[in-house]
């Protein structure tokens, strides 16, 4: 069985600077503060992967990391 192609999407994903915005508006925020929170969450989470492995946002999506041993080449 042949392996399942890539599925592409015809929508552009949503950048930092837009979801800022859709945040900023909906909550009566600044984007500028918005953006600061999404920094701060970046950093969390890439501290919490580096120690722990894993870093989890209720609700939305978890993180975790994966060790996968080495091939050896030329085979």
């Amino acid at each position: 069985m042949a392996p399942m192609k890539a599925m592409k999407s015809s929508k552009a994903t949503m950048t930092k600077t837009g979801l800022a915005d859709a945040i900023a508006t909906q909550h009566e925020l600044k984007k500028s503060e918005v953006s600061k929170i999404l920094d701060t969450l970046a950093s969390v989470a890439t501290k919490e992967v580096k120690s722990a492995g894993k870093f989890t946002i209720p609700g939305l999506c978890m993180i975790k990391t994966r060790h996968k041993p080495a091939t050896k080449a030329g085979k």
